[in-house]
């Protein structure tokens, strides 16, 4: 058993003398000083060695393991100070590639443009909660109860608890309009106000190229003395020509909601590259007095327009983007053209 010993330690000496490099190194230790390996396997042997040499057997095993120890770590640390570098060669001299630049996605771009335009004619940007109440999203609209965009098929309603129908915290849903931030901002300011509020909104339609579940709105809101039909087509006629260029023109073609009277589907006359054509954008009007009574202002006195417009129709269109569903996908080789 001795003699094992000692042919072990010379066996394990050649060996390492011959190691060149990490990996021969790993080797080594693999073999040598492993859990299986072969030092692990000398002390395994003590059970056949005879009662009066298990002493000098174990002091032997020991000692060897210790010197086989310490010769590993001097040639693994001679290995680290002199090892060439495995992998690739780098210049810290050399300038780092630029980092790569995010971009807005084109609804961010396409709101943060009619903020700007809108800012520039003196409107503020006014938010409100996503979550709604039947009260703000339908009653101070003036939308009755027999009204159709009541229906629980073209709404999310949500099972919370609340109050009654009709009442402030009553049923709730997502907001299906943005029209409920322009209540909620005449409830708490007094006139004269001018605000616009963008925003998304939320109808259970079937996805399709022009419809989604949730969509995009921006929402105007004036409110002064004096304010006329005139007023609300100059402001529209200055946003079209500001968004898709000075050609663009609009009409008011004469419509029903039940939060405007006189109500329009407002049309813009463009050149999108492939002839003129009047696309449908949104709606507008004069806010109906009976939305001022819900939120305290004297009809007598007070008068005031507002319009919705639909956001993705607007960048489609601007962009000649086919397919609503492509805004939503996320697929990067999409959205870097924009």
């Amino acid at each position: 058993m001795i003699e094992r010993i000692n042919e072990l330690e010379q066996r394990a000496t050649l060996d390492l003398e011959a190691v060149s490099d990490a990996e021969s190194l790993e080797q080594f230790r693999i073999q040598y000083l492993g859990a299986k390996g072969e030092l692990k396997a000398l002390m395994g042997l003590m059970k056949e060695v005879p009662g009066d040499q298990k002493r000098a057997f174990g002091q032997g095993a020991n000692a060897l393991k210790q010197k086989v120890q310490q010769a590993y770590d001097e040639r693994k640390a001679s290995l680290g100070s002199n090892a060439k570098p495995s992998g690739p060669i780098i210049d810290i001299t050399e300038p780092p590639a630029p980092p790569q630049r995010g971009r807005q996605h084109v609804i961010t771009q396409t709101v943060s443009e009619l903020t700007s335009i809108f800012g520039r004619m003196g409107f503020d940007v006014a938010t409100g909660p996503e979550v709604e109440d039947d009260y703000h999203n339908f009653v101070a609209l003036n939308i009755p109860d027999e009204h159709p965009a009541r229906d629980p098929a073209d709404n999310f309603y949500l099972d919370v608890p609340g109050g009654h129908k009709g009442q402030p915290g009553g049923p709730a849903l997502l907001r299906s309009q943005t029209s409920t931030v322009q209540i909620r901002v005449m409830e708490k300011a007094q006139p004269p106000l001018r605000i616009i509020s963008p925003g998304r909104v939320y109808r259970p339609d079937e996805h399709d190229a022009t419809h989604y579940s949730m969509f995009h709105q921006i929402e105007g809101l004036y409110v002064d003395k004096g304010v006329t039909m005139v007023d609300l087509k100059t402001t529209l006629v200055q946003f079209a020509q500001a968004f898709w260029g000075p050609d663009a023109d609009i009409k008011l073609v004469p419509s029903y909601f039940p939060f405007t009277e006189p109500s329009a589907e407002l049309y813009v006359k463009i050149d999108l590259g492939k002839g003129v054509e009047w696309m449908e954008v949104g709606g507008c009007g004069m806010v109906d007095p009976a939305v001022f009574e819900h939120v305290g202002y004297d009809p007598e006195q007070w008068t005031g327009f507002a319009f919705g417009l639909g956001i993705e129709r607007l960048a489609m269109r601007k962009h000649q983007i086919p397919d609503i569903r492509l805004l939503f996908e996320n697929d990067v080789r999409f959205l870097r053209q924009f």
